[in-house]
């Protein structure tokens, strides 16, 4: 793949509209009240329970950080006292309890994620006890992905130690600059030994994949910059990189209030910092794996996208595609029997709940037949890129029950007539290509899968120019 067919800046320039990220379908601001899901099935958010035979999925959300970078829109609370965690690996634990009542034994968990906020803001103590916690309601695969969320000013070669030894083996890696102007307009300042430091003790004792987290179009950043942080971030030699654009949303996130907007790079010079970016990392040997992540060849997720089993969820991409996720800590999400439900997202919210002896659940989803007939669509062209009409036909052709004696590309075509009016014009564009058989995302549509998958969207599509999102470059 070349840079000149990934990053086409009119394409991008014309198509760069609000738009979700697609962690998930529907989207989790679709979501309703908890008291409101009754409306939608007989089953309530606290009788969904995971599959019978599924390995599990599960996701920890940290909320503290020492200090507040001002770039974050998070969900995190800045804190020094360390007892506020302590507190609250009692509520983690209060609400694994909860949640494994009615767990069949130990089930097996295939894919564990600690996210935050800055995980490492627990003490060794509280993270072993957390750690010790979860080993006794489930049963870790340890072939399985587990993975943490590292800000290098608060780890060290001994806490990366202990990590390994409760089972982490992934680490991804917040650095999104390494300019000391940049560093110093967003408030967070990291050297690149202390990085390297963190980096180099995840590889001694067996982390199996190191991935860095970047950010473009923050304060001062030029291209020239921006070059210079990704050639001290190559030397670092890491498994996979996410290249993420910042949002500037003040109104919205607090403390981006603490950033100057004229600061910012104009459009152009943050479209100048793509470009180069990219160009850079397809250099490099490293593959587009869609959504702003890159990886390198023989990574397990270029490795999962080639063989058509790639998978997206709340925590990005992943190798696992047949888990049910179970989430604890307050603002997770979970999905497990075709029913979505997020937590409180206050601390005040979520012990209160717990105190009672109720799952802190405030909002949710029941997903429908419809819904996962296009999630199954979004999912496709943000994993693999293309849409294979007989792979659909086998797990969806029942509902184009009216008209079964027509093959099943023509049943599609006529039940998604609007869409392919959308995908029509996209084609047009050059983002896609229609095929009998397919629908194929070409490459100089690769960065904008975001629009493509749009197209699937019946709510977007219900309430078609909202700018509830985020610009999608």
């Amino acid at each position: 793949m070349s840079q000149n067919t990934l990053i086409n800046p009119a394409l991008i320039g014309k198509y760069d509209i609000p738009g979700p990220r697609y962690t998930s379908y529907p989207t989790a601001d679709r979501f309703v009240d908890a008291s409101d899901l009754s409306a939608l099935t007989s089953r309530s958010a606290s009788q969904a329970r995971p599959s019978m035979g599924r390995s599990l999925s599960l996701y920890f959300h940290i909320p503290f950080c020492d200090t507040v970078c001002f770039y974050c829109a998070c969900n995190k609370i800045a804190a020094k006292n360390r007892v506020l965690g302590t507190r609250y690996v009692d509520y983690l634990l209060r609400e694994m309890s909860l949640k494994s009542r009615d767990l069949p034994g130990k089930q097996r968990v295939s894919q564990m994620h600690w996210g935050g906020g800055t995980p490492t803001f627990l003490t060794v103590e509280d993270t072993q006890r957390l750690v010790d916690g979860i080993c006794k309601i489930f049963a870790l695969d340890p072939e399985g992905e587990h993975s943490i969320e590292i800000d290098p000013r608060r780890a060290d070669v001994t806490r990366m130690k202990i990590l390994a030894e409760a089972g982490f083996n992934r680490v991804s890696i917040g650095v999104q600059d390494f300019d000391p102007a940049v560093q110093k307009a967003v408030n967070r300042l990291q050297s690149i030994e202390e990085t390297r430091t963190v980096i180099n003790a995840a590889r001694d004792y067996g982390f199996r994949s190191v991935s860095i987290d970047l950010i473009y179009g923050l304060p001062h950043q030029t291209a020239r910059s921006f070059d210079n942080t990704l050639a001290h971030v190559l030397s670092l030699q890491p498994d996979r990189l996410s290249l993420y654009s910042y949002a500037h949303l003040p109104a919205k996130f607090m403390p981006q209030r603490r950033i100057n907007g004229d600061a910012l790079p104009p459009p152009t010079e943050k479209m100048a910092i793509l470009q180069s970016a990219v160009e850079r990392l397809v250099s490099a040997g490293y593959v587009y794996i869609g959504m702003d992540h890159f990886a390198r060849p023989d990574d397990e997720l270029a490795i999962a996208q080639r063989a058509g089993t790639l998978h997206r969820n709340f925590q990005g991409y992943s190798t696992h595609a047949d888990c049910d996720l179970l989430a604890f800590g307050v603002s997770a999400i979970g999905l497990a029997d075709g029913v979505y439900t997020q937590n409180d997202r206050t601390l005040d919210g979520y012990y209160a709940a717990l105190d009672r002896d109720e799952l802190p659940i405030i909002r949710g989803w029941v997903m429908s037949e419809e819904d996962e007939l296009r999630r199954a669509i979004i999912q496709s062209l943000m994993c693999q890129f293309e849409l294979t009409f007989t792979e659909l036909e086998r797990d969806f052709g029942h509902l184009f029950t009216d008209r079964k004696g027509e093959p099943f590309d023509a049943r599609f075509a006529e039940y998604f007539a609007a869409e392919f009016e959308d995908l029509r014009a996209l084609e047009g564009a050059g983002l896609v290509r229609i095929e009998p058989s397919r629908l194929v995302v070409t490459e100089a549509g690769r960065y904008l899968v975001r629009v493509i998958a749009m197209a699937f969207d019946a709510y977007l599509r219900a309430d078609k120019g909202s700018t509830r999102y985020s610009k999608v470059i």
